[in-house]
């Protein structure tokens, strides 16, 4: 599909822009699961003012989206309408520490966020360590892993809303839940800070390796995949429902359960993102068949479907 090209019109009506404007940019590369249609306009700003101008003179009947590392989504095979932003490592990636304290940019890796964390004899960061995504992510879905999420260590969040005006929110403005924030989805998140605890540096790379370990042994990081599938409901775990369910390693196209872990769906190297998207629903209508469960959506879907 390509859509409209308003590239250019952009452009005219923001001529002191600095970052980069894509019209119909192929979006399956940016995603782990290596699916998906263009982008009417793909925009890489070149810093955080450069975002507030643009959306601040962007048409509000845009759509926008944000687009991380593409660790937990899905693009659907008609691609987006509108703009997606895609913040970059260069502009938004870096981190420091500075005594307990850890700052980021929302582009950085969760991964290397942990790293300084280490470096710097910072503990309580290291399930960040084993989650695949950027702390823009992480902010957006209370991100988690091994017993902690990101809730647990966050002092502050900035972001800039969809009228281009900048924001605060403190650890409690964000209303974290099992795996959600409650701010405003227009807000995008630009940079964070978050506090640890002072510890023995051997100790916390011995828990950054176990939890490496843990995902080496436990789950199929070396598949196109989106991560974790499906939140774990109440008192259980999907990837139990999922398995009673009988569908470890149930194929749609060229999608399929993980047989190492059944709450990860992979692209065994031609699927569609229609593919993997309808085995996610054929999963989530069997286990509530099987169990009477419902399962939720962990990985965000986003774009227009393709029959």
């Amino acid at each position: 599909m390509t859509f409209p090209d308003i590239a250019p019109d952009l452009k005219a009506a923001m001529p002191d822009l600095r970052g980069r404007l894509l019209a119909n940019q192929s979006l399956a590369e940016l995603t782990w699961f290596r699916v998906g249609g263009p982008a009417q306009v793909l925009f890489t700003p070149s810093d955080e003012d450069d975002l507030a101008y643009f959306l601040k003179n962007l048409p509000n009947e845009l759509p926008v989206y944000v687009v991380g590392v593409g660790s937990n989504l899905i693009v659907r095979d008609g691609g987006i309408l509108g703009v997606v932003i895609r913040l970059s490592p260069r502009a938004f990636g870096e981190t420091r520490a500075e005594g307990d304290v850890v700052s980021a940019g929302t582009a950085a890796l969760d991964k290397r966020v942990a790293e300084t964390a280490a470096s710097a004899a910072i503990g309580g960061m290291e399930f960040l360590f084993g989650i695949p995504g950027t702390i823009g992510g992480a902010l957006r879905m209370n991100a988690g892993a091994n017993g902690s999420e990101t809730k647990d260590v966050l002092i502050e969040a900035t972001g800039i809303g969809r009228d281009g005006t900048k924001h605060t929110f403190t650890n409690a403005d964000m209303k974290f839940v099992y795996r959600n924030s409650g701010v405003d989805p227009s807000i995008i998140f630009t940079s964070a800070r978050f506090r640890g605890a002072i510890a023995a540096p051997e100790t916390i790379r011995a828990r950054m390796e176990e939890v490496q370990t843990h995902r080496e042994t436990a789950q199929p990081i070396r598949e196109k995949t989106g991560g974790s599938t499906f939140k774990n409901p109440p008192g259980n775990s999907a990837w139990k429902l999922i398995d009673a369910a009988g569908c470890r390693g149930l194929r749609v196209g060229g999608a399929q359960v993980s047989e190492m872990h059944c709450n990860f769906l992979i692209n065994t190297g031609n699927a569609t993102g229609h593919d993997i998207e309808t085995l996610g629903e054929t999963v989530r209508a069997r286990v509530k068949e099987n169990s009477g469960i419902e399962l939720h959506w962990e990985i965000k879907r986003i774009g227009i479907g393709q029959s």
